[in-house]
């Protein structure tokens, strides 16, 4: 029996994906079809971006999964048609990605890489950084991206702190959760790395009062979503020298706006998204594996929990 797989995350990322896409499936699920247009009735999976034109997912009634080109869903889970199971993507490539960006913006905020970088003649202030032994980083959000950074990072030797919502344990990490213990990770965080989804209990998480726990000089490299901090407060802090630099990787409205103050700011690094991204030979093998378990009755990979938003 065919199988049709709709395409709906529009034609630009179609010319990317096309190609490894249909060489997936012919190794993985040899009886699906891709297409970019369908009768929403014939449809039995749909690989999907948030900036898709589709919308309303109530006509798919043969549909059997939904399958995010991206790591995050929050700008899909909320979608009150969308009945029909949702995974969100998985992909070691994007995870590599992730941990090699957190790693080298870590590294550069630990050995002070930026006076160097920019030193002129006469600055010569020879200050050793401390070793990787004597400097704490903490992680908050422990899933698949934070605990791939968790064992990047400890392999330096750096004193790893953690935090997730529920109880967690990571080989090299002292795990926190819940509201204290976040205050104690945050408390602990001399370079802060924020890799948790957004979802209404992380919006602007990091806010004046979160901001403040950290250690005076503190780093922050936010390559999770641009929500979790507030702007404002955010600023203020790098205004006052109490959070020594910002890297920021992904922001509430992309491109950031030529206007938003974080540009001009000296103590913030803006980078155009790009920490984790989905590349697509790696991506097209995860599609089409998952359809691949879907059809042996297998249970999907990666389903997002609607209740917990990712």
């Amino acid at each position: 029996m065919t199988l049709t797989v709709l395409f709906a995350a529009g034609q630009d990322l179609f010319n990317d994906y096309h190609v490894p896409l249909a060489n997936a499936l012919k190794d993985n699920a040899p009886e699906a079809v891709l297409v970019t247009e369908a009768a929403p009735e014939t449809v039995d999976y749909i690989i999907y971006a948030p900036s898709s034109v589709l919308q309303d997912f109530t006509p798919y009634t043969r549909c059997k999964a939904v399958l995010n080109l991206w790591a995050g869903v929050e700008k899909i889970v909320g979608n009150p048609t969308l009945t029909q199971p949702l995974c969100r993507m998985v992909d070691p490539a994007l995870t590599q990605g992730m941990v090699e960006y957190v790693s080298g913006h870590a590294l550069r905020h630990h050995l002070g890489m930026d006076a160097h970088i920019h030193a002129r003649p006469g600055d010569w202030n020879p200050v050793d950084p401390p070793l990787a032994q004597d400097r704490s980083i903490a992680i908050l959000g422990l899933g698949a991206l934070g605990q791939a950074v968790a064992k990047a990072l400890s392999a330096f030797g750096f004193q790893m702190h953690g935090w997730a919502r529920g109880p967690k344990s990571v080989p090299g990490m002292t795990c926190h959760h819940g509201p204290t213990g976040l205050t104690d990770c945050l408390s602990r965080a001399e370079i802060l790395v924020t890799l948790l989804p957004l979802t209404p209990d992380t919006e602007n998480l990091l806010d004046t009062r979160a901001l403040a726990i950290l250690p005076e000089g503190a780093a922050l490299i936010n390559p999770g979503r641009g929500g979790l901090v507030d702007d404002t407060a955010l600023i203020a802090a790098l205004d006052s020298g109490h959070i020594s630099h910002a890297t920021l990787d992904v922001f509430r409205t992309e491109p950031l706006p030529a206007d938003h103050p974080f540009w001009a700011h000296p103590r913030v690094t803006v980078t155009p998204h790009i920490a984790a991204t989905t590349r697509p030979h790696t991506a097209a093998q995860v599609i089409a594996q998952n359809i691949a378990r879907s059809e042996m009755g297998q249970p999907l990979l990666n389903l997002v929990d609607r209740s917990r938003g990712y």
